[in-house]
């Protein structure tokens, strides 16, 4: 055996001795034999915080299968469905009950009791000191205690254990205890969380989704076109800034980037209203999927707004595209195609009659210039954007915890598209003078996002970094947008439905194929023979179409099912989660969540129907995972300090 000494003799600052390194090898071994984690597959949030939050609380259904499994036969399911709702929200759950019960101290001990028995269900598959890790700081070693203790009748810790229980609700601590042993169940009973990208846009608070996902134990993160909008806005993109605030003015999603963010969006205001004050808007009258309370004045403030920032928006869109004619993105300049006389536009030979012919801020001698007073304007946005603490770190979470794509257990996982050819090859593209494909074409991309928010301000990479964050967002070629164009525009001013058209990338045809898919995972390191699968979202799953999930015979699985509120009458559904537990793959279709309130107060869980989507050849184990790869590479090296130990090559 060819030792690097170096490398052990830094491996043995931890592991002194033989017994230290042979004890944690043992250690290491039976972690391996352990049960595969759950892992809990999301897409699409698009800033529906309390149906994330909810999911997240009850894991799609585990918790509650949990539940079933040790009460089914000792509780009536409304007993069950009451004990599932205080560990959803064990705060305002507890507030409720103890308005109804009368031996509420009673109450507290059987309730503990069953608690502890879910949390000792859920645990089972992790080893005791990754349990200890994520034990809550108060009552952690008590907790540790209760859930390794003996409890079988007539045993030494019987009396211990009988105790405890009494002693927490005698010196009224119940309360406490409850909440942080529900939060220990959530986190237990899901392993590792990915989200497929798109926490932002359209739904109101995707800032509450980031404050929760920042303290999660165990997340990553798979780039969206509006996880990418966004980051581009933080890095002071303002095309992204001007995008990322007509989408919020859309759909009267204001919470966030004021509540949320404390983005100043007064001089907009000033600015919209002097410049279209006799100017109805009525082109840009916001959506409301979210059904905001607003007035009908309200209304229409909101709509000068959205037409101040959206034309703004286009002439920083053109600015972009005709500095970098590499993006090939010519069919998206509109502003130069109108004859402002006349209120028409020509695209492709064909003119059309406009729906709003006011553009007092357009010189059609030079329709991409912004005035003075839009360019001051944009200017004291970005110092906001720039400046907004609470978004720079959550942007910088995302960066941290996130890709253009991940490889994880065998799942190649990412949000749009690979783009392809109509012939079934992996389509070209020019990215920075280097021409790139397939997974070179994603490495590529995430490393020029990457210098887009982390360069050294003012050089040139930088800026380019920050121009192609936008592209990313909607442009041809981005795996992340997979279509020809964003027709915004078109959809604004044009009657006219054929000119609204998105060709899709041809990869969405050919994602049927399982030879294809097959491609695809091979091209990302991945061997699609060994119980391996895409996962990717970004398109929603109609299910009143009849559209299915499950493409390419399971190799493929798209979780858009509808999440957010805007897509809900197109879909059928309110979203889809992917669970990959020690068994095999099952998908999730939830009904809309209605409210906490409604939780609360009746014990109205999303309903979920569960489905299995393939069985792994047998039940999967720690050591049939990434996290057992890495485990036998660190039990590899401790086996090379032993023998090196015994052989006096270390001391």
């Amino acid at each position: 055996m060819e030792y690097n000494i170096e490398y052990l003799q830094l491996l043995k600052e931890r592991y002194p001795t033989i017994q230290s390194a042979c004890a944690e090898i043992i250690s290491l071994e039976s972690h391996k034999k352990l049960p595969k984690l759950t892992e809990h597959f999301m897409s699409d949030i698009h800033g529906e915080y309390e149906s994330f939050l909810h999911i997240l609380r009850n894991a799609s259904g585990v918790i509650k299968d949990k539940i079933d499994i040790i009460f089914a036969r000792t509780l009536a399911e409304k007993e069950r469905d009451t004990l599932s709702t205080l560990i959803y929200y064990p705060e305002q759950k507890l507030d409720l009950i103890k308005t109804e019960i009368e031996d509420i101290d009673d109450w507290y001990k059987i309730t503990l009791y069953r608690l502890i028995e879910v949390c000792r269900l859920v645990a089972s598959k992790y080893t005791r000191a990754r349990i200890r890790e994520m034990l809550p700081q108060t009552f952690g070693g008590l907790i540790d205690e209760l859930l390794h203790a003996d409890t079988d009748f007539g045993s030494d810790k019987e009396e211990y254990y009988s105790q405890s229980i009494r002693s927490i609700v005698e010196l009224g601590q119940s309360d406490a205890f409850i909440v942080e042993i529900a939060h220990l169940i959530q986190n237990l009973a899901i392993g590792r969380l990915h989200i497929i990208g798109d926490i932002f846009d359209r739904g109101p608070r995707a800032d509450i989704i980031l404050d929760r996902l920042i303290n999660y134990h165990s997340v990553d993160i798979q780039w969206g076109n509006h996880d990418v909008e966004w980051m581009g806005a933080a890095a002071g993109s303002l095309a992204c800034i001007a995008n990322v605030i007509a989408i919020s003015t859309k759909y009267c999603n204001f919470d966030c980037i004021e509540d949320g963010y404390g983005i100043n969006l007064r001089p907009l205001t000033v600015f919209a209203l002097e410049t279209y004050t006799d100017d109805p808007c009525t082109c840009f009258i916001p959506r409301n999927p979210n059904s905001v309370d607003i007035s009908k004045h309200d209304e229409e403030f909101w709509a000068k707004l959205h037409k101040a920032i959206s034309i703004i928006r286009f002439k920083l869109e053109g600015q972009i595209i005709l500095k970098h004619p590499e993006f090939m993105m010519e069919n998206h300049l509109m502003l130069d195609k109108i004859d402002y006389t006349n209120g028409t536009i020509t695209i492709e030979n064909k003119t059309y009659k406009l729906l709003d012919t006011n553009f007092p801020t357009i010189d059609p001698a030079d329709p991409y210039k912004l005035t003075d007073a839009e360019e001051e304007l944009m200017r004291s946005l970005r110092s906001s954007f720039m400046h907004s603490e609470k978004l720079q770190r959550h942007i910088r979470f995302i960066y941290s915890k996130g890709s253009m794509y991940l490889v994880y257990n065998n799942n190649l996982l990412y949000h749009g598209c690979i783009p392809m050819t109509k012939n079934g090859e992996f389509a070209e593209y020019e990215i920075d003078g280097c021409t790139v494909k397939g997974k070179k074409l994603l490495d590529r991309a995430e490393q020029i996002a990457r210098v887009g928010y982390f360069g050294k301000a003012g050089q040139p990479e930088t800026a380019y970094g920050q121009d192609f964050l936008w592209y990313l967002w909607c442009g041809v070629g981005s795996p992340v947008y997979g279509k020809n164009k964003m027709t915004s525009f078109e959809r604004y001013f044009i009657a006219e439905e054929e000119t609204w058209t998105e060709i899709k990338d041809p990869y969405y045809k050919q994602i049927r194929d399982p030879e294809i898919c097959c491609k695809i995972l091979r091209e990302f390191g991945v061997d699609p023979d060994n119980f391996s699968h895409i996962i990717n979202g970004h398109v929603p799953v109609k299910i009143k179409k009849g559209e299915s999930p499950i493409r390419a015979g399971g190799k493929l699985l798209v979780i858009d099912g509808g999440l957010s509120r805007a897509y809900q009458k197109q879909t059928g559904i309110a979203g889809y989660t992917l669970l990959f537990n020690s068994h095999g793959l099952l998908l999730s279709a939830h009904d809309a969540f209605e409210s906490v309130k409604n939780a609360v107060t009746k014990d109205d869980d999303m309903y979920s129907s569960l489905d299995v989507i393939e069985l792994a050849p047998s039940r999967l184990l720690i050591e049939n995972t990434d996290t057992g790869k890495k485990i036998q590479r660190k039990i590899d090296d401790l086996r090379a300090l032993v023998d090196a130990f015994r052989k006096g090559i270390v001391k």
